[in-house]
């Protein structure tokens, strides 16, 4: 309930452009759509549920949440299409996520890199199981591993391809 009452505060709190931008991409697709939201609400609830201190704000918690996010939006949504097709819209939806609600050049990075990461593990996977026999666990357990070799990322011009990054909160 209370993911849901997040979710109707940021579309209450968004400027009309903002909200027309957003059904731009959400009214054309509306099963990827639908398929994205309960995604969301599944990667974030098991974030705050493993990483209660770090899900919500820059830590490792945040890195793992943003990189499960895109698996779960890939995993739905090629349930019901393509592969490519999953991926494109995953990649709008999440870039787009990045624009509405515009974070620190630092922070931006960050979820835009840990997005990668996690698209990426999605497709990685792909070849060896059929996309419709996908399940959240495989994704989790994946991404908990990768989380042991993450990265602090320090400045705009660190490059950690293929391992998940996050800041440094101490700092």
């Amino acid at each position: 309930m209370r993911t849901f009452k997040i979710f109707f505060d940021t579309i209450r709190s968004m400027s009309f452009k903002k909200i027309m931008r957003l059904l731009s991409l959400v009214l054309p697709h509306p099963l990827f759509s639908l398929l994205s939201f309960h995604a969301t609400i599944q990667a974030y609830t098991i974030a705050q549920k493993k990483f209660p201190k770090t899900a919500s704000n820059n830590g490792i918690g945040n890195a793992f949440r943003h990189a499960l996010w895109c698996c779960f939006i890939m995993m739905y949504c090629c349930k019901v299409s393509s592969p490519q097709k999953a991926m494109e819209f995953c990649k709008r939806m999440t870039d787009m996520h990045e624009e509405l609600f515009p974070n620190q050049p630092l922070e931006t990075k960050m979820d835009l890199h840990n997005n990668k990461i996690g698209m990426d593990y999605f497709m990685e996977l792909l070849p060896g199981i059929h996309r419709q026999f996908f399940e959240k666990s495989f994704f989790i357990d994946g991404l908990e591993k990768k989380m042991k070799e993450a990265k602090v990322l320090k400045n705009l011009d660190d490059d950690f391809d293929g391992f998940l990054v996050y800041l440094d909160e101490k700092n």
